[in-house]
């Protein structure tokens, strides 16, 4: 079992990087231009589309780290460790489509429910569980589905392991002053 979740935590780290660093983008200063939010304000039916909280800093920041993530992970595959715990074989997929999908994935499902939140009129930054801890899952599911064949099995476990470790880095992140809401 402990395999298993290691072997999740390592395929889907793209995508926690991609997630992560998209919310701690906006203490990076040079990216502060990006800071326009991706529905240019707009709202529909009264509501804004996503919400201030949801920038091009975020989708871009995020997407790029998230795929440096995994040109990391093809360098590491030449280590016999790291070949033994990928899901994937790292030296026969495109890399950049596979790090491009897994991280704007991410960072796609964040923003989906980003959207649902304001049709249900929760405001940014709320706790929407279970869908806070694992929308951005969702997004990377859908986008590498067709692509990349992951069992079920372990779609499900990076679930659940997902949902916990949101909880868990949220709190850190909460103590340690970086988040306002500890879910």
């Amino acid at each position: 079992m402990i395999v298993l979740l290691i072997e999740s935590l390592y395929f889907f780290l793209p995508a926690y990087v991609a997630n992560m660093s998209a919310s701690l983008s906006k203490n990076i200063n040079f990216l502060k231009p990006l800071r326009v939010p991706v529905d240019f304000g707009k709202k529909i039916n009264g509501y804004r589309i996503f919400g201030d909280h949801k920038t091009w800093r975020g989708l871009i920041s995020g997407t790029l780290t998230g795929t440096a993530i995994t040109i990391l992970q093809l360098y590491l595959y030449n280590v016999p460790y790291f070949e033994k715990i990928s899901l994937i074989d790292y030296k026969e997929v495109n890399i950049l489509l596979f790090g491009f999908l897994i991280s704007f994935g991410a960072i796609f499902g964040d923003i989906l429910f980003a959207f649902f939140k304001r049709r249900k009129n929760i405001k940014p930054g709320s706790p929407w569980i279970p869908f806070d801890q694992i929308n951005f899952v969702i997004g990377s599911f859908l986008l590498l589905s067709p692509f990349i064949k992951i069992e079920i099995g372990m779609w499900l476990i990076i679930f659940v392991l997902t949902f916990f470790l949101h909880i868990i880095v949220n709190h850190i992140g909460y103590f340690l002053g970086l988040q306002k809401n500890k879910c």
